[in-house]
This record gives structure tokens, C-alpha cells and sequence, in this order.
């Protein structure tokens, strides 16, 4: 996102030669001056997202609640009617969401929404459980005071976000929980693939188990964060384990259980 620059500072009311009662003629010009383009001057405005930004939004979000069958088909000429845009408007987003791994895009056939095996799924998990077992290991009884500030406000932002219901966001702030504990470890050359593990199974997790969101993933992510601050390696170890198995267990056992919605004006609520 481009970085607006900042207003120039507003000129000083104050100057040299100006007093109340019978100021010069030059002052009241400027004072005047001043007056005009302070009431002139509108206030910045929020920038409007493009149609572009607001497609990429509405399938971000119909993909992180559920509402997308494993497998669907995204076909252009339906989507494009239905948010009103072109299709080389709509190519431009499929094609980004193709590329984070959101969408599987097939040559000749179009864009679909993945739909992965149980194999998949158990080898993404057990790439995580590999990867996230040394990186609490790397935390374990090191975390500093800002460290510990950090995770506990990320799982209070976790905890706001399920009581709201938003259940897109409670699963994006739950995975980033764990690229967050690959920062705080150092691990900088982790967090390209750490970032791309946990996209899968969050995308995995609303696929398959959208109803119950991240519900328990606050409770567990702070009794992480207790055995890491208390430097009990056994515990904290067996608390990712276990936080891990849960989540690949239910999305497993839910994997069949998704409902097909050709209506995309419902599904992207547009």
C-alpha cells in the first residue's frame, strides 16, 4: 500500500505587524488569505478500494468463512456479472489468489477452489508439527518482556475477534499467531515457509470446518505462551502437538461434510 506523504504543517496565525483594532492592510490580506484556505482546504478523504481490491476482499473472505465448496469452480462469466466488473478486472484477482494459494488456476479450465486429500492435509500438518516443534524449542524460556506483550495482545486480539463472530479474521489471527512465534524465534529464513504452511491449513481449516472458526485456538495459543514462559520444554512441546493434532483431526473428519452454493451473488454478499 503506497504511503500518503504527509500535509504540510498549517501556517502560523502569528505574525510581525499584526494586532487587533486597525491591523495594516497587508496583514488583513494575508489573515484573509490564511482564513480562505483553511475553509478551502478539504480534509483527506479515505481512499475508495478499486474493484479490484473489493473482489479480492469478497473471495478472501467467502473462501476464510467456508461459504466455497472444496473443488468449485469459479467461473468468470458469473463472477463478472455478479460483481459487476470485466473479466480482465476479475483475471487480474483470480490470478493473485492463484499465486498466495488460495485458488488452484488450470490451464484452458479456469479458476477453482483447492480440494485437497486427506494426504494433503496430513502432510501439510506434519510439515508444521516438524517446523513448529523446533521453533518453540528455540522460545522456550526466552522470551523477553516485549516478546511476552506481543503474544499475549495478539491473543486478546484472537479472543475480540471470535466473541464478534468474525470468523475469517479469528482464523487469519489464529495462523498468524504461529508466523508470529517464528519472528520472535529468528527465524527469518522460516517465515516464507512457515507463512505458507500455515495459509494451507487455514484455508484447509475454513474449507472443512468453517462452523466452529478458531474457538479454541486463543485458550490453547496462552497456555502456550505460560509454558514458554516457564521454560517447561516437555509442556510446551506437547502443547503444540496436541493444538496441531486437534486442528488436523477435526478438519479431517469434516472433510466430506461441505455443501455446494452456486449462487455467487449470496456467496460474495454482492
Amino acid at each position: 500500500m503506497a504511503t500518503r506523504s504527509p500535509r504540510s504543517p498549517a501556517s502560523s496565525s502569528c505574525s510581525s505587524g499584526s494586532g487587533s483594532g486597525s491591523g495594516s492592510g497587508s496583514g488583513e490580506t494575508a489573515s484573509s488569505v490564511e482564513t480562505a484556505s483553511a475553509v478551502s482546504t478539504p480534509r483527506d478523504a479515505p481512499a475508495t478500494p478499486s474493484i479490484e481490491e473489493r473482489i479480492y476482499a469478497s473471495i478472501t473472505a467467502a473462501l476464510l468463512q467456508g461459504r466455497l465448496r472444496p473443488g468449485a469452480q469459479l467461473v468468470e462469466r458469473d463472477l463478472a456479472a455478479a460483481f459487476g466488473c470485466t473479466r480482465g478486472a476479475l483475471r487480474k484477482v483470480l490470478a493473485r489468489l492463484g499465486y498466495e494459494g488460495k485458488l488452484v488456476l488450470a490451464a484452458n479450465r479456469g479458476a477453482f477452489v483447492p480440494s485437497p486429500s486427506e494426504v494433503d492435509v496430513r502432510q501439510v500438518y506434519r510439515a508444521r508439527q516438524i517446523v513448529e516443534a523446533g521453533i518453540v524449542a528455540a522460545l522456550c524460556g526466552a522470551l523477553s518482556a516485549a516478546h511476552k506483550r506481543r503474544l499475549r495482545a495478539h491473543v486478546r486480539s484472537e479472543e475480540k475477534a471470535l466473541r464478534a463472530g468474525a470468523i475469517d479474521e479469528s482464523v487469519r489471527l489464529a495462523g498468524q499467531f504461529h508466523v508470529l512465534l517464528t519472528e520472535l524465534a529468528g527465524g527469518t529464513e522460516l517465515l516464507g515457509l512457515v507463512g505458507q504452511l500455515v495459509a494451507k491449513t487455514e484455508l484447509y481449516k475454513a474449507l472443512f470446518d468453517p462452523s466452529k472458526g478458531s474457538s479454541c485456538s486463543a485458550d490453547e495459543h496462552a497456555r502456550l505462551i505460560e509454558a514458554l514462559d516457564a521454560g517447561d520444554l516437555p509442556c510446551a512441546l506437547a502443547a503444540m502437538r496436541e493444538h496441531l493434532a486437534e486442528l488436523e483431526e477435526r478438519v479431517v473428519e469434516q472433510m466430506r461434510n461441505s455443501a455446494d452454493d452456486g449462487d455467487w451473488a449470496a456467496v460474495f454478499g454482492v
